[in-house]
């Protein structure tokens, strides 16, 4: 402590401060550093904005990653709700046993809806539009038998859960033959799994360079400030004082770097919404982007502004620490 700030014995009383005055204090002197280190950065407006712009764009990868998982998912619940159980029936079955049987099926807590299709509807459907009409009227008796179409209750449309459930269908004594065409199903959740975990590790990676880059700029400001932080510490500032504003700093940072990677990511969206919208249409499809709900702008704020601070945390531990006057 220095000699300025020791005890004088004046004989003038010291006035103490109430519980709410200094509780007022603590925060206006916080706001007052916080306005002060973005004044700092206002100064200095060209660094600034290179260095915001090199976090807003490393934030902006991992986010544009989980925008694009978070669509193919979308289409993946689509595709895992139009799964459906096809049972072809054994043709010695009469008119009364294929109503029990759709009874049945109709009460099962794992079905969902049951649609039934005669032999002959669909010998009259495939005479229309296969185009061999004339040569099906040379047959004999219908080749085709009846079928169940079997739609799967919601928790049983995925992949393993309609396995199951066909499994169970095809033990039945009334099924011949049960389908589900559900292995390209299993090939996209693999496929969206694999994205996940791509967009976790590079997440990961520029999250860490996000560190290094905030831990880096507050270094170098450190660096450029080392007298005013020795003057500090020589008139009796406590290390929260002078680490406060590289703290604010640290904390804009981050900020702005977020808000810009949303900026960037809402502006590509909006580039591709209608090159995927044609592409959607020659498919016969409609298909919407969806871009970062409210909560997860809220959360990449967060997590920017979180990040921001750790790095300016771990470069103002390390070295305003080392700078001490009787090093000097």
């Amino acid at each position: 402590m220095s000699l300025l700030f020791s005890t004088r014995s004046s004989g003038v009383e010291v006035r103490r401060l109430t519980l709410g005055q200094k509780f007022f204090a603590f925060w206006i002197n916080h706001v007052r550093q916080a306005m002060h280190s973005l004044g700092e950065l206002w100064r200095t407006p060209m660094a600034s904005m290179m260095t915001v712009a090199v976090l807003g764009l490393s934030l902006t990868l991992p986010v544009t990653l989980h925008v694009v998982v978070k669509n193919v998912q979308s289409i993946n619940h689509s595709f895992d709700e139009a799964a459906e159980i096809s049972l072809f029936l054994e043709s010695n079955l009469s008119n009364r046993e294929v109503k029990n049987f759709i009874k049945r099926l109709e009460i099962m807590p794992e079905v969902s809806s049951v649609s039934f299709i005669a032999k002959d509807d669909a010998l009259q459907e495939f005479k229309d539009l296969s185009g061999f009409g004339e040569a099906l009227h040379y047959l004999d008796s219908n080749p085709l038998p009846n079928v169940v179409l079997v739609t799967p209750s919601m928790k049983f449309r995925g992949p393993q859960a309609a396995k199951r459930l066909l499994h169970k269908l095809e033990s039945t004594r009334e099924v011949d033959i049960g389908k589900l065409d559900i292995e390209w199903l299993e090939r996209l959740n693999a496929v969206v799994r694999l994205m996940e975990e791509i967009v976790y590790t590079v997440a990961l990676l520029l999250l860490c360079a996000v560190v290094l880059i905030i831990g880096n700029t507050i270094r170098l400001s450190i660096m450029n400030k080392k007298e005013e932080i020795i003057v500090m510490k020589l008139v009796g500032a406590t290390a929260s004082f002078i680490q406060r504003p590289f703290l604010y700093t640290g904390m804009w940072f981050g900020l702005a770097g977020g808000m810009l990677s949303f900026i960037v990511v809402t502006m590509m969206l909006w580039w591709l919404e209608s090159a995927i919208g044609h592409v959607a249409g020659i498919y016969g499809g409609q298909f919407t982007l969806t871009g970062l709900l409210f909560s997860e702008f809220l959360v990449l704020v967060g997590m920017a502004i979180g990040l921001g601070l750790l790095g300016s945390w771990v470069s103002v531990f390390r070295h305003i620490k080392e700078i001490e006057p009787d090093k000097i």
